[in-house]
Formats: structure tokens, C-alpha cells, sequence
């Protein structure tokens, strides 16, 4: 043992928001290409699950967005807010030193 600090579990803070972004992404991106093979009121329960994580985001999405961005657009809009705030997320915590490095960084 090195004494070096655990991958995952020292560094959990980094890690959670980072994968609930990219969960919150990858949801928005997928329910975006749902919705042209599924009607919004439908029983089926991947959509059902997909609305369930997404419609909040959203939601808060809507209240940023021009309103003449087409509802349609609206969850394609959200992935990409939620793919740039978890870079922005992820550049600010390896700036503070909050992140895992794969390899030390050396003075020459």
C-alpha cells in the first residue's frame, strides 16, 4: 500500500455529479430521439422512465430557452446544457485539485 488515495472512493464528489450529468444527458439525448417514434402520452414504460428523469430538467430548460426554440428542439437543448456544464463541472474540479490524476505530475 502507497498511501495513495482510492480512484473512486476518495474522489466522490467528483465522481456523482459528474455521472448524474452525464446520466442527465444521455437520457435528454435519447428521449429526444424517442420522441419521433413515440406520442408524448404514451404507456410505453422506457418513455415513461425517460420523461421521469427529464422533465424537470426540462423544465428549467424551458425558462433559459428563447421562446422560439420549437418544444421539439427542447430536450436536444437540454443535453447539450447538461454535456457542457459537466465539462465545465469536471475542468473546474481537476483546476482544484478535486479530481483523480491518472499520473503525477512532476516539476522539471
Amino acid at each position: 500500500m502507497t498511501g495513495e488515495p482510492h480512484f473512486i472512493f476518495s474522489y466522490l464528489p467528483f465522481w456523482v455529479p459528474l455521472y448524474a450529468l452525464a446520466v442527465l444527458a444521455w437520457t435528454s439525448l435519447g428521449r429526444f430521439l424517442m420522441q419521433v417514434f413515440v406520442r408524448p402520452d404514451s404507456p410505453n414504460y422506457i418513455w415513461r422512465f425517460f420523461r421521469l428523469l427529464t422533465d424537470w430538467w426540462l423544465g428549467a430548460i424551458r425558462t433559459i430557452t428563447p421562446l422560439y426554440v420549437s418544444p421539439f428542439y427542447l430536450p436536444l437543448l437540454a443535453a447539450l446544457w447538461a454535456f457542457g456544464l459537466r465539462f465545465v463541472f469536471a475542468i473546474t474540479m481537476f483546476a482544484l485539485g478535486l479530481a483523480p490524476r491518472i499520473s503525477e505530475l512532476r516539476g522539471g
